[in-house]
């Protein structure tokens, strides 16, 4: 399985700090909070990784380079404008390949969250060729949390492992999923589209499975949620 990591955000709620520095580069306990995503898919065995970048992303691939040090193959998407989440899926599929892939933002800070059960998250199909069948929970799985502070209605229902986009109650989407490259079917590469709205669709034709995960997790958006993270790291190198 290969990954991708979301990084082509321009963090506009991190300004000043965005305007010199990459979002999923900035430190997180005394890593860039890309990292954690970097070392945790090789411990799970994922090696072959795809990062989409913009803004400053000339430095993302100055911090990673090939993605040897890690034990990773690392390979860049670049956009020179953003092209939002579904875009940038669509126009790095040419370096995913035709298999399930997993993608994960490169904004959150989940240190312990294992990559490994994401690799049987999704059923095989029944014979190469043949149509996805419907109802099978077969073209997506997303990983889902408890709702933090700054999403308390949450995203999606879940029930015996399939989401919804109706009921009650409702999880936070945690940036992490596995996918089938048939999703983004009829995207172009280059073409600006955001996820909702096509996960939704995909959704309501109940094909999308997903679990809960009730480990740490951030979403680390703004200047308050680094500082909160920070904290704790700072106060102990401050001390004589």
């Amino acid at each position: 399985m290969k990954a991708m990591i979301f990084a082509a955000g321009r963090g506009e709620r991190m300004r000043p700090l965005t305007d010199s520095c990459p979002k999923p580069l900035l430190k997180v306990r005394g890593r860039p909070l890309i990292t954690y995503h970097v070392v945790n898919l090789v411990r799970a065995g994922i090696r072959d990784i795809v990062i989409n970048h913009s803004h400053l992303g000339h430095m993302i691939e100055e911090e990673l380079g090939d993605g040897s040090r890690y034990g990773a193959r690392i390979v860049y998407s670049h956009e020179p404008t953003p092209l939002e989440t579904a875009g940038g899926i669509a126009n790095a599929l040419h370096l995913l390949g035709d298999e399930p892939f997993l993608a994960v933002s490169g904004d959150i800070y989940a240190p312990y969250f294992d990559f490994e059960q994401a690799l049987d998250a999704l059923p095989d199909l029944d014979a190469v060729g043949q149509p996805i069948p419907p109802e099978k929970r077969d073209i997506a799985w997303l990983y889902l949390t408890p709702n933090p502070w700054h999403n308390p209605e949450g995203d999606f229902g879940l029930t015996m492992y399939t989401l919804s986009n109706e009921g009650s109650p409702k999880w936070n989407f945690a940036g992490i999923g596995v996918y089938r490259p048939e999703m983004f079917d009829g995207i172009k590469a280059g073409e600006f589209l955001k996820f909702g709205p096509l996960m939704r669709k995909f959704i309501d034709e109940k094909r999308v499975g997903g679990e809960i995960y009730d480990g740490e997790w951030v979403n680390v958006g703004t200047m308050r949620q680094l500082e909160e993270l920070n904290a704790p790291y700072t106060a102990r190198a401050k001390k004589p």
